[in-house]
């Protein structure tokens, strides 16, 4: 079966993706064409690397809520309070 024959029928299964795997030289040298793996396809150069992701600033009053609501669970937590429901009470 061909490379075209096996793809119009649906691919590689597993135990011959396996056997090519197993058989497969782990210190032989990598192709000059070669494409990354998982990596989507581009026409220009072979793969696309995309583009970075730009951080998102978050305003100051955001990460202080974060902050204060993040302590007074920590604080409902060392007086051994319950706050499971919304409601603070004696565990």
């Amino acid at each position: 079966m061909t490379t075209i024959e096996r793809d119009a029928a649906g691919g590689i299964d597993d135990d011959e993706l396996t056997a090519l795997a197993l058989a497969a030289d782990p210190d032989a040298p990598v192709d000059e064409d070669a494409v990354p793996f998982g990596l989507p396809l581009d026409d220009e150069d072979g793969y696309d690397d995309g583009t970075p992701l730009a951080r998102r600033r978050r305003p100051r009053w955001v990460k202080v809520m974060i902050v204060v609501m993040i302590v007074a669970f920590l604080v409902v937590d060392a007086y051994g309070l319950c706050s499971t429901y919304g409601v603070i009470e004696t565990a």
